[in-house]
């Protein structure tokens, strides 16, 4: 029977496509580490008390990039290059979602403007990520080879995704509520059909590597799609609604150390 579970656990099974699954999830939460700690050097005056919170979301994204490289040693494997199609975090900056790679590498000051841009971004992406991880750590966290760095990653998600809901409504307090909600929405609404595109990059990739079937294939295509329709008719609203956390402050203190495998 195809279920999540099993699908992820043929993925982790061969030693090729668990390669091709570390590599592009280490490349994301790199690039994120880079994208967090740049706007963390150009936060503006007004805000630097944001400034240790945002480097703290980087440490903890470059923390997760290591990881998963980390399983990828554990298993006498080395990271492959990144098909340009699976790139998630590339393709949203390509298409416009958060804050221009161009803008980070200047060394002018971000504006105010920018920071709410910046929490709508990840604000988006942190609710996908802290929802795939909650699935991995339903399934696979209690598995002895990645249990422990799946229940690490997906605590660290849920925080990230709780200092955004907060630092939004402390933005909207000050008057930027409709500049949120207009950008949340956009944000959304291209999140998923990136995610999308992805999702069947990956598995196309995924199946050439483990040979699956044409109709195989084409079932989870048609899953892939069917998400993509929930969501385009109204499931991305659960990315744009705003609510203060249970987790008060998640990113206030240092971040955690890596497993000691890393």
């Amino acid at each position: 029977m195809l279920s999540a579970k099993s699908l992820f656990q043929e993925i982790l099974d061969n030693d090729a496509s668990f390669r091709l699954f570390c590599s592009i999830a280490a490349s994301g939460e790199s690039q994120g580490g880079w994208e967090n700690g740049r706007i963390a050097a150009l936060v503006p005056g007004s805000e630097r008390a944001l400034a240790p919170k945002i480097a703290r979301h980087g440490a903890d994204e470059d923390k997760h990039g290591r990881i998963f490289n980390a399983l990828l040693r554990k298993r006498g494997l080395r990271p492959v290059d990144v098909p340009p199609d699976t790139d998630y975090t590339m393709l949203l900056e390509r298409h416009g979602i958060g804050l221009a790679h161009e803008r980070l590498r200047a060394d002018q000051p971000l504006t105010v403007p920018d920071l709410v841009t910046y929490l709508a971004h990840s604000r988006v992406t942190e609710q996908r990520a802290s929802e795939q991880m909650e699935l991995l750590r339903k399934h696979f966290g209690d598995d002895p080879d990645v249990g422990r760095a799946v229940r690490m990653i997906s605590h660290d998600e849920d925080n990230h995704l709780a200092y955004c809901h907060e630092e939004l409504l402390r933005f909207a307090r000050s008057g930027h509520g409709r500049t949120i909600q207009r950008t949340l929405r956009a944000c959304a609404l291209a999140e998923i059909r990136i995610y999308r595109d992805v999702s069947l990059a990956v598995m196309a990739h995924m199946g050439r590597i483990l040979g699956w079937s044409k109709a195989r294939a084409a079932v989870l295509a048609a899953g892939i799609h069917a998400v993509y329709a929930y969501e385009r008719l109204g499931g991305w609203r659960r990315m744009v609604t705003l609510s203060m956390p249970e987790r008060r402050n998640a990113l206030g203190g240092p971040a955690t150390p890596a497993p000691e495998f890393v």
